[in-house]
C-alpha cells in the first residue's frame, strides 16, 4: 500500500462532503479491482481513484478563479460546463502527487480523451461503476462489462453519457464527443479486421 493514502483520506475527509468522500473510497477500491483484473499498478490506481475527485469540495466558480490564477487553461467550451473543470484542477491540486499517469487520468475522468492510456480508462470506468452509483441506465451490464473487455465498457459508458445528456438537452463538452468519436472509430476498425 502507499503509504500516503492514510494522509489523503484525512486530508479528503476535511476537504469533501462525507457522501463526496465515501464516493471516493469507492472508486480507489473499484479502480484497485480493475487494476487487478487488468494488471496495472494497484498503488497508482488507487491513489488516482482516491484523488480524482479532490477539487469537488469547492463550487464552480472558485474552481475557474483557481485555475485562472495558476494558469491552467480553460476552454470556451470548460466555462459553458464548468463541472468539468475539477478535473483539471484536482490534477494540479492532487496532494504533492508527480505521477503523470495518475494527474492525466484524475485531469480526463469527466470527460475522457482519444487514445486514453490504462489508468485513465480505469479511473474513468471505475468513477462510473463504482458500487454508489445507481442512476445509470443498465449498470449491472456495465459493471460486468468493464471485468470482460475495458474499451467496451468505456465505449458503452461513453455512447450513454452522450444519449443521456441529449436527451436532457445539456450541453456537451466538445472532448466527450471527440473521445465517443475516436473509440467508436477505433471500434469500427476491430469489427472490420
Amino acid at each position: 500500500m502507499n503509504s500516503k493514502i492514510p494522509e489523503f483520506r484525512e486530508k479528503l475527509q476535511k476537504k469533501l462532503n462525507p457522501g463526496r468522500y465515501e464516493h471516493s473510497l469507492s472508486v480507489a477500491f473499484t479502480c484497485i479491482c480493475l487494476a487487478m483484473r487488468y494488471g496495472y499498478p494497484i498503488d497508482q490506481a488507487e491513489v488516482a481513484g482516491m484523488l480524482h475527485d479532490c477539487a469537488k469540495g469547492y463550487d464552480n466558480d472558485t474552481i475557474i478563479r483557481h485555475c485562472e490564477k495558476k494558469g491552467i487553461e480553460i476552454t470556451e467550451d470548460e466555462r459553458k460546463a464548468p463541472a468539468v473543470l475539477h478535473a483539471k484542477y484536482g490534477a494540479w491540486l492532487a496532494y504533492d502527487i508527480h505521477d503523470q499517469e495518475i494527474l492525466d487520468a484524475i485531469a480526463c475522468h469527466t470527460t475522457g480523451k482519444p487514445a486514453m492510456g490504462l489508468l485513465d480508462k480505469i479511473l474513468y470506468v471505475a468513477d462510473y461503476i463504482e458500487a454508489r452509483r445507481d442512476k445509470a441506465e443498465d449498470l449491472p451490464v456495465i459493471r460486468r462489462l468493464a471485468f470482460e473487455d475495458l474499451d467496451e465498457a468505456l465505449y458503452q459508458i461513453l455512447e450513454g453519457t452522450l444519449n443521456y445528456l441529449g436527451s436532457k438537452g445539456a450541453f456537451v463538452d466538445p472532448m466527450t464527443r471527440k473521445t465517443y468519436d475516436y473509440y467508436k472509430q477505433q471500434r469500427k476498425g476491430e469489427t472490420n479486421v
